[in-house]
């Protein structure tokens, strides 16, 4: 039998390893789960159905920190309603906080290509906070009886309504930091732009002299194209924030309390500070992919547009001696091991 890791630490990795185990249930039978570990036997049953691509949930943070979130915010609804008892709720957000903040992050170690949906996911999230807040509680890992991975941490809710809110708010998660990046190019050639508003060059059309242009009008064509995938990121961020919490398996809220939907959001909404909203038909957008489209059709322009000025860039600046040579990229490193004088853009 594998050794498995125990104790969490700071950076949520564990400690000491230990070949104990202790025996959980489901519908279908019973299993033996590492004692050590905080998942249970929903995650040990995925971890063997799906070793397809090596690529684990682990591996996705951003996901991991987002779907934590989601759980704290239905916790705190269901709290809010009355649906969980008080110092069950507090252990289960506190396991998320956790999670939130990193820990815990090699306990999720369901391959990322797996059947079901993002079943196995969710049942992994649910098993991983219920076990830290059980600890948390005084309680040993695996003492469902007090909390329950699905009564209590997944109460009033669905891997098909928590899931897909999870991907979205980690999709903003994601394309946060490409945004500043993005906006730091742009201003780059904003800037390259109004230093060379006068200088001019030469306009090719299928690489022949066509017109006369400045290198100005040239730098700020490349800053306004990345201007509008920007504003693409602006325009995608109020979609991918529509979510569908409490409409649980496909869309009718079967389970869930009637109030929980609006809770939920509400919750959601003030945790991250996003725009986030219900969803106004629930079971259109049980099945609706649009938010995915737009998000990866904003990143592929910003791709095309990246490719589009490296290319220019590379052309302009080919030679010294036969090519172009409008430019002159700085040298950054050695474009040859049998080339000495030869430098290549990079």
């Amino acid at each position: 039998m594998l050794a498995f890791p125990t104790h969490a630490q700071e950076d949520g990795s564990m400690s000491e390893t230990s070949n104990k185990t202790r025996l959980e249930h489901d519908c279908i039978g019973q299993m033996e789960v590492p004692a050590n570990v905080y998942w249970g036997i929903h995650t040990q049953r995925a971890i063997g159905n799906f070793p397809v691509s090596g690529i684990t949930d682990s591996q996705h943070p951003e996901l991991i920190r987002a779907y934590a979130t989601v759980k704290r915010a239905c916790a705190i609804a269901n709290e809010e309603l009355g649906l969980i008892d008080p110092a069950k709720a507090e252990a289960i957000r506190a396991a998320c906080l956790e999670i939130e903040a990193g820990k815990l992050a090699d306990q999720f170690p369901v391959d990322v290509m797996q059947g079901g949906a993002g079943t196995s996911s969710n049942m992994n999230m649910n098993e991983v906070i219920a076990n830290r807040a059980l600890e948390i509680a005084g309680r040993q890992r695996g003492d469902y009886t007090y909390i329950h991975p699905n009564d209590d941490v997944n109460k009033s809710q669905s891997t098909n309504d928590t899931y897909p809110a999870a991907c979205k708010l980690a999709l903003i998660d994601a394309i946060g930091p490409l945004a500043e990046s993005t906006k730091k190019l742009a201003k780059a050639f904003h800037d390259l732009a109004d230093k060379h508003i006068n200088d001019v060059t030469i306009g090719r059309t299928q690489l022949q002299d066509a017109v006369p242009m400045t290198y100005g009008q040239e730098f700020h064509a490349f800053a306004t194209l990345l201007k509008s995938d920007l504003a693409a990121f602006d325009r995608v961020v109020p979609l991918l924030a529509q979510l569908n919490l409490g409409a649980t398996a496909i869309g009718t809220g079967i389970c869930a309390d009637l109030r929980f939907r609006k809770s939920a959001i509400k919750h959601l909404a003030q945790i991250t500070g996003l725009p986030v909203t219900a969803a106004p038909d629930p079971v259109a957008a049980m099945t609706d992919m649009g938010a995915y489209v737009a998000t990866s059709a904003a990143i592929k322009s910003l791709a095309e547009h990246l490719k589009k000025a490296a290319d220019d860039l590379r052309l302009l600046n080919s030679g010294p001696r036969c090519g172009f040579n409008d430019l002159n990229v700085p040298a950054r490193q050695a474009g040859s091991s049998i080339m000495p004088a030869k430098v290549n853009p990079v």
